[in-house]
Order: C-alpha cells, then structure tokens, then sequence
C-alpha cells in the first residue's frame, strides 16, 4: 500500500471536514438556543459570500469584511424582530416552515440586491500546491496551500467559538438557554436578546463560511447546497453539540474522501456525493442523537 497517497487522501479528507463543520457550526448554534432548524443557513452562507465579493469590487478586502458582518448581524435583527418574536411558542413545525421561507428570500433579495453571475472571490489564499514530510513519506504529501490557510481560519474561528461560550456571560446565557428557557428567564435572562445574539453569531459563521467555500469554488447559487453537505455532520454529531459539528464534519470529509478514492473504482462514480447521507443514514437507525448528543428519555 502506499502510506504516503493513504496519509494524502485523509489529509484532504480532514481539511475537507473542517469547512464542512464550518457551515453544520451554524445549524448547532441556532438549534441550541432556541430549538429552531436553521434551514437557511445555507442561505445564509450565500448571503454573506455574495455581499463580500460584491463590496469588494469598491473597497479593500478589509473595509468589505467589516461592512458585511454589520449587514449578518443586521440581518440576525431583522429576523429574530419580524420572523422568530411573532412565532413565539409556535410548534417546532411552524418554525421549521418560516426557516424554509426564509431560505428562499434570503436567495432571492441577495441575488436582487448584488446580482447572479458567478463571482470570483480572492482573499489573498495562495492556491498552489505543496509537498510536505518528504523526509517521513516517500514522494511526500501533496497539500493545497489554500486548504491549510482555510483549515487554519476554520479552527480559529472554532476556538475562538469555545472562548466565547465558556469565559464569557453571553455564552454563559446562551448556554443556560440551550438548557432551559424557562429557568433561564427565571433568572432574568431575556430570550429575545440572546436569540438575536445567537443569529449574529451564526451570521458570522456564515460569513467565514461563505468567505472560505467562496474563493474555493466561487461565488454561486449552488453555494448555498453547501448547508446539505452540512446535514449529515449535523446528524452525526449531534444537533445540540458544537464539538459534535467539528468530530462529525471530520468524519464526514475523511469518509468521503477515502470511498471516493478506495470503493469509487468498485461501485461507480459518484459516491462522493452519497456516502455521508448513507452514514447518517445508519447513525439515525443506531443513534439517533448522534455521537454528542444527549440521549431523551421519555418517562410515563
């Protein structure tokens, strides 16, 4: 066998998982405070990467990104004020159903509002190749220098994700919210704020989301099918574990990648594109919360 292609295809598998834990981060984050299925997410990511690449064709890449995550966290206003405050205690269904909306607007004011061509996004990420551990593997491992500055950005923000959640009071109460309103408002925390906290934050995710798949495949429509590759990271992990999204999107990118190069030859091309929704498939029928998750007795 050849160690150094093997080490080669888990390597690109892995940095793979990272984006794809990127864009399941904000299915997690929205899930866990306030019990929504963020459905638009990926409308979300294609929102964001849409209003950067065009900004950035009348101001440096800095001045655009900063101008883009005051139009996310705008965005995370205007939908806890006009969509989430009036469905308060709806069933989840009706929430579920307004994400779904959501998703469909969001798609169509952005293209509106910045057009629908397909835009090339350069932020600065060389994109050339390079061998790496020549001196361990024979040959060395092939690495694109823009899938380690990706992966790199990736687990900063996921750092700086876990700072926020456990050293912070805001992600203290975001926290005592995921774990119950109710007692949460007891003890003064206000629901509305933290929601539009939690979908400012999950703009954010967006916007680091569709910056990193943006310049990596350009800026398109099908940028925002990028939220169902999140899917089965989510399922996996679990939809209520931010560590969840990192293991799950990890296991995920490997997966792929390994059954594409190893089982592609064997059962025909393509099952990149359907072995993660299969795996979740199975983790549904053995574990249904996923491998974080926390699993729901049910007493009678």
């Amino acid at each position: 066998m050849n160690w150094g292609f093997l080490l080669e295809v888990i390597l690109g598998g892995l940095m793979a998982g990272v984006l794809y834990s990127l864009v399941a981060l904000g299915f997690v984050l929205i899930y866990k405070a306030s019990g929504v299925f963020n459905f638009a997410q990926g409308a979300m990511v294609l929102f964001a990467a849409l209003s950067l690449v065009r900004l950035m064709e009348h101001m440096p890449f800095l001045a655009a990104f900063v101008l883009t995550l005051a139009i996310m966290v705008l965005l995370a206003i205007g939908i806890e004020r006009l969509v989430l405050r009036p469905l308060v205690n709806q069933a989840p269904i009706i929430l579920f159903m307004a994400t779904i909306g959501l998703t469909y607007f969001l798609d169509g004011f952005g293209q509106t509002i910045w057009g629908s061509d397909v835009y090339q996004l350069n932020i600065g990420m060389p994109k050339e190749p390079i061998i790496m551990a020549e001196s361990l593997v024979n040959g060395g491992i092939l690495v694109n220098k823009e899938d380690l500055y990706a992966a790199l950005i990736a687990a900063i923000l996921v750092a700086g994700l876990a700072l926020f959640f456990q050293k912070t009071a805001t992600g203290r109460a975001l926290r005592a919210v995921a774990d119950d309103h109710q007692a949460a408002q007891s003890v003064g925390i206000p629901l509305n704020r933290i929601w539009v906290i939690v979908w400012a934050v999950s703009g954010i995710v967006a916007l680091v989301a569709g910056m990193v798949w943006g310049s990596k495949l350009g800026v398109q429509f099908s940028l925002s099918l990028i939220a169902l590759k999140a899917l089965p990271v989510v399922i996996l992990g679990g939809f209520e574990s931010v560590p969840g999204a990192i293991i799950g999107g990890l296991i995920i990118g490997v997966g792929e990648k390994l059954s594409e190069v190893y089982l592609g030859p064997y059962v025909g091309g393509g099952i990149e594109y359907w072995f993660a929704y299969v795996l979740a498939l199975l983790f549904l029928l053995v574990r249904p919360e996923g491998l974080f998750g926390e699993k729901h007795i049910d007493r009678v």
